[in-house]
């Protein structure tokens, strides 16, 4: 039985794929690594072939048509056979001392017939820039080395979210939450946390700095200039965060998680009128009121609650470049925090 199915979304991935996926063979005959080759033009295949001869129970490789990240993990929740599953991106990889704990203690809980809906860990953003890293847990939210569940947390803050880097999801949860990434998209790891987290009852932190998060690159998704450039993809993912549950609906969940969907929904928005009106743009302009006209006549509470919120309903009711000028000083603020570009 394998514990864990490893994803790894890959596009043009030589320079790097091989230690990613030298930090999940640490995991043995307990793993098994899907390798998608994402439409690669580089020796991307040609290496997870050759992991898939010297690895054949534990390595799959997997050649498809580009269809961007989300596709790959789309195409990973489809073939996966692991009790768990999760998405570790091509140019980042995991600890071995944290990857062996967390398969012990997912033994522990399989032999006592206790396992959880989900795990959650640490991760930790490399910096290329300068060789220093900095570690993001959630000790001040979730109980640490035991089961709980949501009435047993407290509302994250800020900027902190139960990222895809973080969360390692039941198989079954995740495909029970029917969750299914927009091709073409970047920024669909926000969905992929998001949609499963209603469907969790019983959870696990292990407080171990298990993902490593490859950060500086100037191609990454996560730097200002990009984020302010895709900003259509940015809001493609926000109408679909809206699509899986109604403001209704989540007001109808148990109360500490319906502050825990609130609170993604709100820092989600957030970014989402930062990074489109941090330019001033006919098209953005316009894709900005169409987007706002269709997320008020769908959900119309939602819409409400979002505007009500504090810091957002500054943003609604400020002129358009002063938003560009604070979208890009307050991310300015996080990357010198965290160092994401």
């Amino acid at each position: 039985m394998k514990l864990i199915s490893f994803a790894v979304p890959s596009y043009n991935s030589e320079n790097y794929l091989s230690k990613c996926i030298d930090s999940l063979l640490v995991g043995g005959e307990d793993v098994e690594i899907i390798i998608v080759n994402d439409g690669s033009k580089d020796r991307t295949q040609e290496i997870a072939e050759e992991y898939q001869r010297k690895y054949p129970s534990i390595v799959r490789a997997i050649n498809k048509e580009n269809g961007g990240h989300g596709s790959g993990v789309n195409k990973g929740i489809e073939l996966a056979t692991g009790l768990y599953y999760k998405v570790v991106d091509s140019d980042d990889w995991v600890d071995k001392d944290a990857l062996l704990e967390l398969l012990d203690t997912i033994k522990e809980h399989l032999k006592n017939d206790t396992l959880p809906d989900a795990y959650f860990t640490n991760f930790v953003y490399e910096h290329v820039c300068d060789g220093t890293s900095y570690v993001s847990g959630y000790k001040k939210y979730i109980p640490t080395n035991r089961f709980f569940s949501w009435e047993d947390t407290k509302q994250l803050k800020a900027w902190h979210l139960f990222l895809m880097h973080a969360v390692l999801y039941r198989l079954d949860v995740v495909r029970n939450s029917g969750v299914k990434l927009p091709e073409h998209t970047f920024y669909v790891d926000n969905l992929y946390a998001y949609q499963p987290l209603a469907h969790l009852k019983k959870m696990y932190y292990l407080p171990v700095d298990l993902y490593r998060y490859f950060i500086g690159r100037s191609d990454q998704s996560v730097t200002i200039d990009n984020i302010v450039k895709r900003y259509d993809q940015q809001m493609r993912v926000m109408k679909c965060m809206l699509d899986c549950y109604s403001y209704d609906e989540i007001m109808k969940m148990e109360k500490h998680l319906r502050k825990q969907l609130l609170h993604v929904i709100v820092s989600i928005m957030s970014n989402t009128i930062f990074f489109t009106t941090a330019k001033d743009t006919k098209e953005r302009r316009e894709a900005y009121k169409n987007f706002m006209y269709e997320f008020k006549t769908n959900d119309i509470k939602m819409y409400r609650y979002i505007k009500n919120r504090t810091y957002l309903t500054i943003l609604f009711h400020t002129p358009w470049k002063l938003r560009g000028a604070i979208a890009t000083a307050s991310y300015k603020f996080l990357c010198k925090h965290v160092k994401l570009g």
